[in-house]
Protein backbone atom coordinates (compact mmCIF):
# COMPACT_ATOMS: atom_id res chain seq x y z
CA UNK A 1 0.00 0.00 0.00
CA UNK A 2 1.39 3.40 -0.90
CA UNK A 3 1.03 6.54 1.20
CA UNK A 4 -1.89 7.88 -0.87
CA UNK A 5 -4.07 4.82 -0.20
CA UNK A 6 -6.19 5.21 2.92
CA UNK A 7 -5.95 2.38 5.44
CA UNK A 8 -8.76 -0.16 5.52
CA UNK A 9 -10.63 -1.96 8.25
CA UNK A 10 -12.30 -5.31 8.04
CA UNK A 11 -16.03 -5.42 8.70
CA UNK A 12 -18.56 -8.22 8.20
CA UNK A 13 -19.43 -6.50 4.91
CA UNK A 14 -15.81 -6.56 3.73
CA UNK A 15 -12.98 -4.05 3.79
CA UNK A 16 -13.87 -0.40 4.17
CA UNK A 17 -11.62 2.64 3.94
CA UNK A 18 -10.87 4.08 7.37
CA UNK A 19 -10.68 7.66 6.14
CA UNK A 20 -7.75 9.98 5.79
CA UNK A 21 -5.03 9.29 8.35
CA UNK A 22 -5.58 11.61 11.28
CA UNK A 23 -9.20 12.28 10.29
CA UNK A 24 -11.48 11.46 13.20
CA UNK A 25 -15.19 10.81 12.89
CA UNK A 26 -17.58 13.30 14.44
CA UNK A 27 -19.74 12.46 17.43
CA UNK A 28 -22.78 12.77 15.14
CA UNK A 29 -21.33 10.17 12.77
CA UNK A 30 -20.72 7.79 15.67
CA UNK A 31 -24.26 8.34 16.97
CA UNK A 32 -25.67 7.68 13.49
CA UNK A 33 -23.80 4.36 13.43
CA UNK A 34 -25.00 3.42 16.92
CA UNK A 35 -28.57 4.34 15.93
CA UNK A 36 -28.53 1.47 13.41
CA UNK A 37 -28.68 -0.98 16.34
CA UNK A 38 -32.15 -1.99 17.52
CA UNK A 39 -33.29 -3.92 20.55
CA UNK A 40 -34.93 -7.00 18.97
CA UNK A 41 -37.95 -6.70 21.28
CA UNK A 42 -38.53 -2.95 20.80
CA UNK A 43 -38.90 -1.33 17.36
CA UNK A 44 -36.77 1.70 18.32
CA UNK A 45 -33.00 2.11 17.98
CA UNK A 46 -30.98 1.92 21.18
CA UNK A 47 -29.84 5.54 20.97
CA UNK A 48 -33.43 6.83 20.89
CA UNK A 49 -34.26 4.44 23.74
CA UNK A 50 -31.66 6.23 25.85
CA UNK A 51 -29.41 3.21 26.32
CA UNK A 52 -26.22 5.05 25.28
CA UNK A 53 -24.68 7.08 28.10
CA UNK A 54 -21.20 7.99 26.80
CA UNK A 55 -19.52 8.18 23.38
CA UNK A 56 -15.90 9.34 23.53
CA UNK A 57 -13.23 9.33 20.86
CA UNK A 58 -9.54 9.76 21.58
CA UNK A 59 -6.91 11.40 19.36
CA UNK A 60 -5.96 8.03 17.88
CA UNK A 61 -9.46 7.11 16.71
CA UNK A 62 -10.26 4.83 19.64
CA UNK A 63 -13.88 5.00 20.75
CA UNK A 64 -15.31 4.27 24.18
CA UNK A 65 -19.03 3.65 24.55
CA UNK A 66 -20.84 3.27 27.83
CA UNK A 67 -24.30 1.83 27.49
CA UNK A 68 -26.93 0.19 29.59
CA UNK A 69 -29.81 -2.17 28.99
CA UNK A 70 -33.47 -1.80 29.83
CA UNK A 71 -33.07 -4.48 32.54
CA UNK A 72 -30.19 -6.56 33.95
CA UNK A 73 -31.91 -9.74 32.75
CA UNK A 74 -32.30 -8.41 29.20
CA UNK A 75 -32.16 -11.38 26.79
CA UNK A 76 -30.05 -9.27 24.40
CA UNK A 77 -27.37 -8.49 27.01
CA UNK A 78 -24.65 -10.24 25.00
CA UNK A 79 -25.58 -9.25 21.47
CA UNK A 80 -26.40 -5.53 21.81
CA UNK A 81 -22.91 -4.43 22.99
CA UNK A 82 -21.36 -6.55 20.23
CA UNK A 83 -23.63 -4.93 17.65
CA UNK A 84 -22.73 -1.45 18.94
CA UNK A 85 -19.03 -2.31 18.71
CA UNK A 86 -19.43 -3.59 15.13
CA UNK A 87 -21.40 -0.49 14.09
CA UNK A 88 -18.78 1.87 15.55
CA UNK A 89 -15.86 -0.04 14.07
CA UNK A 90 -17.44 0.34 10.61
CA UNK A 91 -17.17 4.14 10.85
CA UNK A 92 -14.23 5.51 8.83
CA UNK A 93 -11.50 6.82 11.13
CA UNK A 94 -12.31 4.55 14.07
CA UNK A 95 -9.29 2.44 15.02
CA UNK A 96 -10.76 0.58 18.01
CA UNK A 97 -13.91 0.43 20.07
CA UNK A 98 -14.51 -0.60 23.67
CA UNK A 99 -18.13 -0.99 24.76
CA UNK A 100 -18.86 -1.18 28.46
CA UNK A 101 -22.25 -2.09 29.89
CA UNK A 102 -22.99 0.01 32.98
CA UNK A 103 -25.89 -0.07 35.43
CA UNK A 104 -25.51 3.31 37.09
CA UNK A 105 -27.57 5.29 36.57
CA UNK A 106 -30.27 2.69 35.97
CA UNK A 107 -32.24 3.05 32.76
CA UNK A 108 -35.84 4.20 32.94
CA UNK A 109 -38.31 5.33 30.26
CA UNK A 110 -37.60 9.01 30.96
CA UNK A 111 -34.27 8.54 29.09
CA UNK A 112 -36.09 7.92 25.80
CA UNK A 113 -36.32 10.68 23.22
CA UNK A 114 -39.70 12.22 22.50
CA UNK A 115 -39.68 10.45 19.12
CA UNK A 116 -39.19 7.07 20.79
CA UNK A 117 -42.01 7.75 23.26
CA UNK A 118 -44.33 8.70 20.40
CA UNK A 119 -43.38 5.60 18.42
CA UNK A 120 -44.06 3.36 21.44
CA UNK A 121 -47.17 5.31 22.53
CA UNK A 122 -45.56 6.11 25.89
CA UNK A 123 -46.59 9.63 26.87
Amino acid sequence: MNDSTPPTAWTPDGEMPMGTPGELPSEDTLIEAIATVYDPEIPVNIYELGLIYVVEIDDGGGVKVEMTLTAPACPSAQELPEQVQSAVLAVPGVTSCHVETVWDPPWDPSRMTEEARLQLNMF
